[in-house]
């Protein structure tokens, strides 16, 4: 079995709902077409299939290892490293002048749940890569654009992110590692880096850290990080590459995500580490941001597309497996049915649908944004930019959160078998548990979404955000059979105004504490209604489908997409009724409950 994601779902949401190919109308993307976009994906399906998927469980059954202070991975990584660096796959998103293809990050985006979904951890590598080497080509000088971009393009040599640290998590102002200037060019580093995703390994020939770090006397916090390419083994003067002080200290032993190491580090045991400045000092956390925030997205589509494998695997094994019979038939003598026949079943699989394909489209829509934000000036530039800052840390952590729901019902739906290695939903339900944690917490991505986008720019974001949802609304209830869930939307929106007016006064008469105590329920609340507009996005294009012409094949794809929308209405929108009275509920318990009531 291979299949893991759904390719007309995804044609689906590039042609007929966002309408990718409207951006090549603008210059930058003028040199690719919609025939263009449909050979890139295939190309991307040929390779998952062909070259990941088949090493899924052999990644995952045969995790890396730290033999003699080297990593060393499966053997199938530096073929994946060579194919996606040689195919232009880590450069595709690139502009011409660093090699890249200009590829808009909606079509990129759409690549990457298909690698994601074929096997995360083998995806893993080439996505950490493509984050640092935009890194660089955004805020490195022109010399170390030329040392290491093209190589990195290449797969030759890995990309990191190195910002965790043993005793600095989400709370990266505090960390310790240090840089000491020399006045040699290079900054000499020391410390330690933990929990870093492809941080060493055997795959390729070096290892490239876009590391965080404290140049010694700069000012405490946030405000004193400045940003560092570390590499493993740095350039000598003759050309070659020799060892840069960093030792790999341990890997962990992980739930999920086996196949990519997670290494902790430590720089300039022999006070020799060198490390050269990208960018500006002291600004290296708002530069990070760059790639954190992107990376934040990447997390949200990789959870989603585990739990579209998980949701595929399911699917297949529902619609043969037999056990048995309607539940108003009692004649034992007739035959079994597929258990995909049960209303209960039905119930567990639109669950999943419409998680991963509500989650999808949010991704997607949030890649347009990008995309828009790239070619356009202006007010419009701004919108995009804004739109794009509020919906981020709903577009990691819903799919982050409710990937885990999603495959975990998966699993239900094997019912035993789906707890055994017979079958590959247990493993989606480990590799997928990561994501919840990846680039900020849960309650990290909370906290972004109500303490800083909800109110940036005095609410400018989050008004956009209700006027891209009239629009939605408006559009809907001229079209028949819609008029029931822009309704429902539409009162959904009226209570997010009276749960925010509701925060937003206790803000002012209790203090920020009170406020943000209860930030990841909002998040959930604000997130049903993030997806149902999704959701709605997508009923509008499937009805209108359906009023044309099609065949019965795509009249029960478009039937599918009406019925999980409407299942997600329901089902899901209606939940956000008891957040909100949650969320406007006076008694603020978590803030009130001493830590000692907890002791026995």
């Amino acid at each position: 079995m291979t299949k893991f994601i759904s390719k007309r779902n995804l044609q689906f949401l590039i042609k007929e709902v966002f309408q990718t190919k409207t951006l090549t109308t603008y210059d930058y993307y003028s040199e690719h077409n919609e025939k263009m976009f449909d050979m890139v994906i295939d190309e991307a399906q040929k390779l998952a299939v062909k070259l990941m998927y088949p090493v899924l469980d052999e990644m995952d059954k045969k995790p890396p290892e730290l033999v003699n202070g080297e990593v060393r991975v499966h053997a199938a990584v530096k073929k994946i490293m060579k194919e996606f660096g040689q195919g232009g796959w880590i450069a595709s998103g690139f502009s011409k002048v660093h090699g890249g293809d200009q590829l808009p990050f909606t079509i990129k985006g759409v690549t990457s749940f298909i690698f994601a979904a074929s096997n995360y951890s083998a995806s893993a590598y080439p996505e950490l890569t493509t984050g640092a080497a935009e890194l660089i080509t955004s805020f490195g000088s022109q010399d170390l654009i030329e040392t290491y971009v093209p190589k990195m393009l290449d797969g030759k040599w890995q990309g990191t992110m190195a910002l965790t640290e043993p005793a600095a998590g989400s709370s990266l102002s505090d960390i310790i590692t240090t840089a000491f200037p020399t006045d040699k060019g290079y900054f000499k580093i020391k410390g330690v880096k933990t929990f870093i995703s492809a941080g060493d390994h055997d795959g390729v020939e070096n290892i490239i850290h876009l590391m965080l770090a404290r140049i010694e006397g700069a000012p405490a916090g946030a405000k004193g990080i400045s940003l560092f390419v570390v590499p493993k083994k740095r350039v000598d003067n003759n050309g070659h590459l020799v060892p840069n002080d960093i030792t790999t200290v341990s890997i962990y032993h992980k739930l999920g995500y086996r196949g990519a190491p997670a290494a902790e580090l430590s720089m300039g045991e022999k006070d020799d580490c060198r490390g050269w400045l990208v960018g500006q000092e002291n600004k290296g956390l708002s530069h990070m941001f760059q790639m954190m925030n992107a990376a934040r997205i990447l997390v949200g589509l990789a959870s989603c597309a585990i739990a579209s494998a998980a949701y595929y695997a399911a699917l297949d094994y529902t619609a043969n497996r037999r056990q048995g019979r309607p539940i108003a038939q009692k004649d034992p003598s007739i035959d079994q049915i597929p258990i995909i026949e049960h209303a209960d079943v039905k119930r567990m699989l639109l669950f999943q649908r419409s998680i991963v394909e509500g989650s999808l489209s949010l991704i997607l829509q949030c890649c347009m944004y990008a995309d828009l934000m790239k070619v356009t000036e202006g007010e419009e530039k701004e919108k995009y930019g804004l739109l794009l800052d509020l919906l981020t840390p709903v577009a990691k952590a819903f799919p982050s959160e409710f990937g885990i729901l999603s495959t975990n019902t998966a699993i239900q739906c094997f019912g035993g078998y789906g707890y055994c290695e017979d079958f590959p939903v247990e493993q989606y339900l480990r590799d997928v548990r990561i994501h919840a944690i990846h680039e900020g917490t849960t309650g990290i991505q909370a906290m972004d979404l109500l303490g800083r986008k909800m109110v940036m720019q005095n609410g400018k974001a989050a008004f956009l955000f209700v006027d891209e949802v009239k629009q939605t609304i408006h559009t809907a209830l001229e079209i028949p059979g819609l008029e029931f869930f822009a309704t429902q939307l539409a009162n959904a929106m009226k209570e997010l105004e009276k749960v925010t007016g509701f925060l937003f006064t206790a803000f002012g008469e209790k203090g920020v504490d009170v406020y943000l105590s209860d930030a990841t329920l909002f998040l959930e609340f604000y997130s049903r209604i993030v997806i149902s507009w999704q959701w709605l996005i997508q009923g509008i294009a499937s009805q209108k489908a359906l009023f044309g012409k099609c065949s019965k094949k795509e009249k029960n794809f478009y039937q599918g997409k009406v019925f999980t929308m409407n299942y997600f209405f329901r089902y899901e929108l209606s939940k956000a009724a008891a957040l909100a009275t949650r969320l406007m509920d006076k008694d603020n318990l978590t803030v009130e409950m001493k830590s000692e009531y907890f002791k026995d």
